[in-house]
């Protein structure tokens, strides 16, 4: 029973799974803390000398990346609004849904920029426009303005609204 065991058996356990069993950082970790998890919430009991044990550090791996000549030869193999896309998200280091929630008001050929809304930790930032992908991005959005008038003239649905929106305006 967890109630009779000591430092001992538990530095045991740990042990035993880090050096037998080979399991990762993660799950040391996770080990460890529901043993915490045991005493301190279930049995009521302070282990002081818990508080000592070493946790297994991370191991940080060098992510694999393409050269740029793997990269022209994927793009190469794209079409229509994908290639499009993994084009932007390349030349731009904006992240998928990014891309995927783009939105016409923001993109300014003007300024050659796109603002990025609510992007990682609700922030918004400002990404630089690749010239090359400026023509094929206003065809998108003329064909986009096209599919939507198409649609607005056979009275079809509109879009789906963030948030609040759709109890604020329900027949929009």
């Amino acid at each position: 029973h967890p109630r009779d065991m000591g430092a001992k058996e538990v530095e045991a356990f740990l042990s035993m799974l880090a050096n037998e069993r080979k399991v990762s950082a993660s799950t040391h970790n996770q080990a460890l803390s529901a043993v915490l998890f045991v005493y301190r919430e279930v049995l009521n009991i302070d282990l002081p000398w818990l508080n000592d044990i070493g946790r297994p550090k991370q191991t940080k791996r060098i992510p694999t990346v393409m050269t740029k000549d793997e990269v022209a030869g994927l793009l190469a193999q794209m079409e229509g609004t994908t290639a499009l896309l993994a084009r932007l998200l390349y030349g731009t280091g904006m992240r998928l849904m990014e891309g995927l929630r783009l939105r016409i008001k923001d993109v300014d050929f003007d300024r050659q920029v796109i603002i990025v809304r609510e992007a990682k930790g609700n922030k918004d930032r400002v990404v630089m426009l690749p010239r090359s992908l400026a023509p094929a991005l206003g065809h998108q959005m003329l064909a986009a303005r096209s599919q939507w008038e198409a649609d607005r003239l056979a009275q079809r649905g509109g879009v789906e609204t963030p948030h609040a929106l759709e109890l604020k305006y329900p027949k929009v």
